[in-house]
């Protein structure tokens, strides 16, 4: 009888056991891989995941790689695949270099999202919070509202492949092209909008180079710090008109001292919380159709597998005080 009334509750304790990982389970692991850890735009997409991770009960965080080397967001992803994470979101660096791995991941029944990749293909979904047309050709009309479409102009991407920031940096070219004829690139556009660093050394080489600059569009969130401090250390603020993605906390002072002439990006904290709300939702089976209103995004416009929304964030003086101090 008490080997009978031992089986029995250990048959209770299984179901219990079961019960109870089933429902630990049923709020996924979202992971997301940046490009590069520790800079001020990252650093806010890592506290909006958190935020929303807090707010919807999942286990949701960042991962860092510490340069912008596509390897390294490789790695990242095949060490999310082995811990077996739910959802892995990626802000790619190189698209074609992540392929492999993501479907790898896909493979495995891991849901696959990116951000600013809408050209990626192993993924169920990319989301893009502006659509690529529309942040490079309020840049493209900036540059010539400020300039009058005279002189030469220089484009900084993150890298040569990254895919959102090149598809930005084409849009703008090919509105100045249309609309400003007389006005060309001082130069193939470089790969240096990631580093503070070398977005200021190649900067100073262009205005040595080229003594008809007018202005820098850096799509990328260090090249437009960069350019403005090369700009500034050579007393040419209001000459040379330097415009792009930046953060505003670290770039609020160069705004007010006229060295940057603004730009139009979106919240990477709004952007953050986007990955882990869409992680969850697909999770959960839910399913996305056009025109559909979503939780952070708004309603969103579907193309293949592209969530475009519309959250753009103007950067003037008169917001990026506010916006700094929101974290950003």
């Amino acid at each position: 009888m008490k080997r009978n009334l031992y089986l029995a509750a250990t048959v209770v304790a299984g179901v219990i056991g079961s019960a109870g990982m089933a429902q630990a389970q049923d709020k996924p692991t979202i992971a997301v891989v940046a490009k590069v850890g520790g800079i001020p735009w990252f650093n806010a997409m890592e506290q909006g995941i958190e935020e929303m991770g807090d707010e919807l009960g999942v286990d949701a965080y960042m991962v860092g790689p510490t340069s912008a080397d596509p390897a390294l967001q490789v790695r990242a992803v095949e060490d999310l695949i082995a811990r077996g994470v739910d959802v892995i979101g990626v802000v790619p660096n190189d698209r074609e270099v992540l392929e492999p791995v993501l479907k790898k991941a896909r493979d495995q029944g891991i849901i696959v999202l990116t951000h600013e990749s809408p050209d990626s293909e192993n993924i169920d979904y990319d989301f893009e919070m502006i659509s690529a047309q529309q942040l490079g050709e309020e840049h493209a009309k900036l540059l010539a509202d400020t300039t009058g479409c005279e002189g030469s102009y220089a484009v900084y991407v993150g890298g040569l492949n990254v895919p959102a920031h090149n598809a930005w940096a084409d849009a703008a070219v090919q509105w100045l092209d249309a609309n400003c004829p007389d006005m060309k690139q001082a130069a193939d556009r470089f790969g240096v909008a990631e580093s503070v660093d070398d977005s200021r050394n190649t900067t100073l080489d262009l205005i040595r180079a080229h003594p008809d600059l007018a202005g820098i569009m850096s799509f990328g969130s260090q090249g437009t710090i960069g350019a403005a401090r090369a700009v500034k250390e050579r007393g040419l603020a209001g000459d040379i008109k330097v415009m792009g993605l930046f953060s505003p906390g670290q770039g609020r002072r160069l705004v007010h001292e006229g060295v940057i002439t603004g730009g139009f990006q979106w919240s990477p904290l709004e952007a953050g919380k986007a990955f882990v709300a869409l992680g969850d939702r697909l999770y959960d089976g839910g399913e996305i159709a056009d025109g559909d209103d979503l939780p952070v995004l708004g309603k969103v416009r579907l193309d293949g597998h592209t969530l475009f929304a519309s959250k753009p964030l103007e950067l003037n003086e008169e917001t990026v005080d506010q916006l700094a101090e929101l974290g950003l």
